[in-house]
């Protein structure tokens, strides 16, 4: 009994430190852990927004064309893009890609960082804590995490746009774009096009974070392998782009087309009134699906590679800091 006494506050005291040294560890790990993923994410958005950058260009140029202007096919894309060449030089088809990479790689960091952390609180909730997600918080997690990163980085994607349509002559840089937007069209400019983003996010990311995360449990389940192969990975990736594109791609022309509307001689008030003219002047098709094609092209190698880039990265990164 008396031994009990004397010992008992030892042993209060040792579990006591054995906690404290436990939290700053798990603290620690789970720093490393959103590190990482910022890290990854940062990379894939870049090298994969990089891979398209010509296409990109081309296809905004096409959705913020104006009614009269030709309808998106390769060939079209084919004279454009080699116009361009022509009469620009080469490396003009990355024109706009520096103000992309200012918003891609936080947009790709904050969406996979945040991807990762929606799953987890997600498995917290439903009880899935170390499992895959069932298919609607699958589908949530992805949906929120784009829409996260689509709220921190909109003005960005703005700017991009207008470098994207317009002669280099009229913006020399990221900066002169904010500042002469700011001075003449006004601060609320910057985020035109943002309601049409959202509701276009929610569909795009959702559907593309689903697909690929159910491609790969499924492929798990079936071949015995726990981890896909990179080219497995890039054909996951590349089935996510092209169904998440595809379901939000109207409001993606809506969004271009409010964004642009400042320089190309438009107005456009609201997405319905947007939605309305578009129809209406150019056919439900020839519109609000304009650029598809090339989306087709685009889309899925973009989306490929990110989410191969994203996986392969955060894998490097854990091996080395486990040596």
């Amino acid at each position: 009994m008396g031994n009990g006494v004397r010992e008992g506050p030892v042993e209060f005291q040792r579990d006591v430190e054995t906690i404290t040294a436990r939290i700053p560890a798990e603290d620690n790990q789970e720093k490393k852990k959103v590190l990482n993923s910022l890290m990854a994410g940062a990379l894939a958005g870049a090298v994969a927004k990089t891979a398209v950058a010509p296409l990109d260009r081309t296809k905004i140029m096409f959705q913020g064309a104006s009614p009269r202007g030709a309808s998106l096919s390769p060939q079209e894309a084919y004279r454009l893009i080699y116009h361009t060449y022509l009469s620009e030089g080469f490396w003009s088809l990355w024109r706009g890609n520096s103000a992309t990479m200012v918003r891609v790689i936080p947009y790709a960091a904050i969406q996979f960082c945040a991807h990762e952390e929606y799953k987890q609180i997600l498995g917290n909730y439903y009880g899935f804590q170390g499992k895959a997600l069932t298919p609607f918080p699958r589908f949530i997690a992805g949906s929120l995490a784009g829409t996260t990163a689509a709220m921190v980085t909109y003005p960005l994607d703005m700017v991009r746009a207008r470098m994207a349509v317009t002669p280099k002559e009229m913006y020399s840089s990221i900066v002169h774009v904010f500042i002469r937007i700011s001075r003449e069209e006004g601060l609320k400019t910057l985020y035109r096009g943002f309601t049409p983003t959202i509701l276009g996010v929610i569909p795009y990311a959702g559907l593309s974070f689903f697909t690929y995360e159910t491609l790969k449990k499924v492929h798990a389940e079936h071949s015995g392998k726990a981890q896909p192969s990179p080219p497995e990975r890039l054909l996951f990736g590349a089935c996510a782009g092209l169904i998440g594109q595809s379901a939000s791609y109207p409001l993606d022309v809506v969004r271009r087309r409010m964004q642009t509307a400042g320089v190309l001689g438009h107005t456009y008030s609201s997405i319905l009134l947007t939605m309305h003219d578009i129809v209406r002047e150019e056919g439900l098709v020839r519109g609000l699906y304009k650029g598809l094609s090339m989306n087709w092209v685009k889309g899925p190698i973009a989306v490929g590679i990110s989410f191969t880039t994203f996986d392969l990265t955060q894998i490097l990164l854990r091996k080395l800091q486990e040596r």
